[in-house]
């Protein structure tokens, strides 16, 4: 079942300027490239949005495909993408990948997996159509971090850090933790995009608490490989 994303389907043009402060230093590829390796390979980019972050695969992957259900951002990624020769966009979920069994060396999956439990069908979609010896990754936000997490548990007081963290322990993960940091063009940008993210009321406090145009944001980056021999169910 895919789960609106409300920040991204009703304001992508504020989810453009999000996606570009987000990790200005460039850390969280700094830090994929490092765990796994798409050289020469195929990546799936499940829930690819926009596709903002297709050309960056596609500058060292064979081949590229982005995968996105919902229609307007489906178009919005196709447009952005029309000049990459080695990128396709689809429409698809996570939990219907359209590609064929064990054809993709990375799958790829950027806060999309947030609340761990009920993620299983789209984390064995991703096991079918990588090949052996290849890898899941999800990142999402660390909601233990300060200050973005304390914003994010204010606003979802059900969110369990700890229990989502040791769902992805059980199912096999690695977990790391990165350090970013976000800058906007200025605090008009700023308040735009804690507007699209938190409640009114927490938008209203987490823009009081940044000084300037920059803050610090924590990710979790979970990693599991399908094993390259006999797998034992």
């Amino acid at each position: 079942m895919t789960i609106p994303s409300p920040n991204i389907w009703h304001w992508p043009e504020w989810y453009e300027v999000e996606n570009r402060a987000q990790d200005v230093d460039g850390a969280i590829f700094r830090h994929l490239r490092g765990a796994v390796d798409w050289t020469g390979g195929i990546v799936a980019d499940v829930g690819c949005g926009t596709g903002f972050h297709l050309p960056v695969f596609a500058e060292s992957a064979a081949t590229v495909y982005g995968i996105e259900p919902h229609p307007p951002l489906l178009e919005r990624a196709r447009a952005r993408v029309g000049h990459l020769a080695n990128v396709r966009v689809l429409a698809g979920s996570a939990e219907g990948i359209p590609l064929d069994d064990a054809t993709v060396d990375v799958v790829h999956a950027r806060t999309a997996y947030f609340f761990g439990p009920g993620c299983g069908r789209g984390i064995r979609e991703a096991m079918r159509v990588l090949r052996p010896g290849g890898a899941l990754v999800v990142v999402d936000l660390d909601a233990t971090a300060h200050p973005y997490g304390e914003w994010m548990r204010t606003d979802l007081p059900q969110y369990q850090p700890a229990a989502v963290e040791a769902f992805f322990a059980a199912q096999g993960f690695d977990l790391a933790r990165v350090e970013t940091r976000w800058r906007f063009p200025n605090r008009e940008a700023l308040r735009a995009v804690l507007g699209i993210e938190f409640t009114k009321k927490t938008a209203s406090t987490a823009f009081a608490q940044t000084p300037g145009v920059a803050l610090d944001v924590r990710y979790r980056v979970h990693v599991r490989r399908k094993p390259a021999g006999l797998e034992l169910l």
